[in-house]
């Protein structure tokens, strides 16, 4: 929209729906800023959100049906690569390479996050851990796929769909730009951005953030099927002939992109979603878990669940948790499964996070900084999704923490999950591979005053080994830590 005709038309409409305080400023505003505010407000259908605010704000009272009824996922539906035959996890290795070769693997990386709480301006994946080579999230995920595409053989291409947010979308891609896109064929990577919802004040009227814009947040992470479609990202995808896609999140250093024992596994139980999980810490951490609630393939926050419930053990497996399944969200989808998303992604249910959101004051549009929470925004998880399939086309596979899941939360000086932890796993695991492959690790003298466990570790970047493998040449030799290999 761009004519007068047009804006008066959509200014009736937010009137119409008692969202009129939108264009308060309108008439006040300069011909660009107003062609930006309908051309924002244009986005969004006022009724809509209405309903949606209704939903938040006053939600429908909770029937009795009793306390849900929450089970492990049925032995049927999951496997662990810790207790995993050999042979399988090969079987499923050979099984997902071939996919690769084939062409019929797309990577998806949620990457809109900042990183804010790093002390950084700069998209998350930008960030520099702090290892050796000073490699950046991103620049580690984009040399796995290369890895991969290697050990798959010539020809094999996996192109990677790149979801950020509104502001993470230009710098995400001028740091492409400026790195040469990593060795990327830029033709094989497709950047898209998850959609936003306005923020609601705790009257239900939508918030503005200035005289001409709306106050709004990203969607969540369940805005990926939504922003699929709309971006043409599913198109591409179904296009290049892809059947088979792995999702994952850009905060974790270990992810193994594409790994083909995860595209294997899922593909030989012939399942529309699976999904990876570590094993819970203890009773008391708190991650969300998949299990199966009511029957159906779920994930339970750990608020949710009572203590007896946490603490019960697996009456096969003494000393193990009964629900130890943690969510990493790192994801499994067929194509065939995300092809069906218009049919539901308009009923996925919306979560509220209450917040203290700054706002324009309709007397005079200055901007207020609240200091009480004043409203809410709306978001969506990507495992709403979840429910919606039977148990016999979900999977779970569970994969040690130390090889695959090391989040960035947090910045310095925390206790877990920030760049010293990230940069202690990655340098950990190079020296497990290290010395799997027969090599010794000593430590050198520099190191051995204040030794750090990132100190006694060996970075191996992905284009040298993707999980361990090729290694071989090290066997019988002295390595010494902290190192960087080459090759």
């Amino acid at each position: 929209m761009s004519s007068s005709t047009d804006a008066a038309q959509l200014r009736q409409k937010y009137t119409a729906a008692g969202q009129g305080q939108v264009f308060t400023f309108y008439d006040s505003l300069s011909a660009a800023e107003q062609a930006e505010l309908v051309k924002q407000a244009s986005i969004f259908d006022p009724e809509r959100i209405n309903e949606l605010a209704k939903e938040a704000l006053h939600p429908a009272p909770v029937t009795d049906s009793g306390p849900a009824v929450l089970e492990p996922l049925p032995e049927s539906a999951t496997a662990s690569i810790l207790d995993s035959k050999p042979s399988d996890i090969a079987g499923w290795y050979k099984a997902g390479l071939e996919l690769i070769a084939k062409n019929k693997v797309g990577v998806v990386l949620m990457a809109g996050g900042q990183g804010t709480r790093l002390g950084s301006s700069a998209p998350k994946g930008c960030y520099d851990i702090g290892l050796p080579s000073q490699k950046s999230l991103f620049q580690i995920q984009a040399e796995r796929i290369l890895k991969i595409q290697q050990l798959a053989g010539p020809g094999a291409v996996v192109p990677w769909y790149i979801m950020t947010s509104g502001p993470t979308r230009g710098p995400t891609e001028a740091f492409f730009v400026e790195n040469n896109y990593f060795g990327f064929d830029k033709a094989n990577i497709f950047f898209f951005e998850q959609g936003v919802l306005p923020c609601i004040s705790n009257e239900g009227k939508i918030l503005l953030e200035a005289k001409g814009k709306v106050a709004v947040a990203p969607d969540g992470n369940g805005g990926i099927y939504q922003a699929l479609v709309a971006s043409g990202a599913l198109a591409d995808l179904k296009k290049r002939g892809i059947e088979h896609v792995h999702a994952y999140c850009v905060d974790n250093c270990l992810v193994r992109v594409a790994d083909p024992v995860f595209l294997g596994f899922a593909a030989s139980k012939d399942v529309d979603i699976a999904t990876k999980v570590v094993r819970k810490r203890n009773a008391a951490e708190s991650v969300g878990l998949i299990l199966q609630k009511n029957g159906k393939p779920d994930v339970v926050e750990y608020s949710e669940i009572d203590a007896a419930t946490a603490e019960a053990q697996d009456p096969s497996q003494p000393g193990v948790l009964k629900f130890r399944a943690a969510n990493i969200v790192n994801h499994y989808y067929s194509l065939r499964f995300l092809e069906t998303i218009p049919q539901w992604a308009g009923n996925m249910p919306h979560h509220v996070a209450r917040k203290k959101i700054p706002y324009a004051d309709l007397a005079t549009g200055e901007t207020v900084k609240p200091t009480a929470v004043n409203g809410v925004k709306l978001e969506q998880f990507v495992f709403d999704v979840f429910p919606r399939l039977e148990l016999a086309k979900f999977a779970c596979l569970e994969v040690r923490r130390e090889d695959e899941f090391s989040p960035l939360k947090n910045g310095r000086g925390t206790a877990d999950d920030n760049p010293d932890t990230s940069k202690r796993d990655i340098m950990l695991q190079g020296r497990r591979w290290v010395e799997a492959a027969g090599a010794k690790v000593s430590v050198s003298a520099d190191a051995r005053s204040d030794v750090s466990e990132a100190d006694v570790g060996i970075e191996v970047p992905p284009l040298v080994s993707y999980g361990g493998e090729g290694l071989e040449a090290f066997a019988g030799k002295t390595v010494v830590a902290p190192a960087l290999l080459e090759g």
